[in-house]
């Protein structure tokens, strides 16, 4: 496997992961546990949202960077799903989170607070993020 290939499978798989475990499995979790309030939970997630989308970024260029340099190698579903990748992390970060901020910097937080459209537009961008890095790694693996 050359080394661009390498990178690629290693950033896809590092990122999946990631997103695997906070969001979908730290983000909800945190607002069971004992003494976490919603003001709390909230202040947490968005600290740990940002650093996730810090991490994101440098692994989608990472991930444009290994196609970049591998040549023939990086064929053209391989390119179309980084642009993919790259262009929902840029929507997070760009639109979407500083949308989902301002919303629970409002004041108005509660346990009765019902979900918002971005909260289904972020949950919907995680999933194909989600299935656009497991169809890269495993492209990845397969080339």
């Amino acid at each position: 496997m050359a080394v661009a290939t390498a990178v690629l499978v290693a950033a896809a798989f590092v990122w999946l992961g990631m997103v695997l475990a906070i969001s979908f499995i730290e983000a909800p979790l945190k607002f069971r546990a004992p003494g976490i309030t919603i003001e709390l939970g909230v202040g947490i997630g968005r600290l740990v949202f940002r650093a996730l989308n810090v991490v994101e970024c440098v692994l989608a260029a990472a991930v444009l960077l290994a196609l970049a340099l591998g040549g023939a190698a990086s064929s053209a579903p391989r390119w179309a799903l980084g642009v993919v990748l790259a262009v929902i992390i840029a929507l997070d970060v760009a639109w979407l989170r500083p949308r989902m901020d301002r919303r629970v910097t409002g004041g108005n937080l509660s346990e009765s607070m019902p979900r918002h459209t971005l909260h289904f537009t972020y949950v919907g961008l995680e999933l194909l993020k989600v299935a656009g890095l497991v169809w890269l790694g495993v492209l990845g693996l397969a080339g």
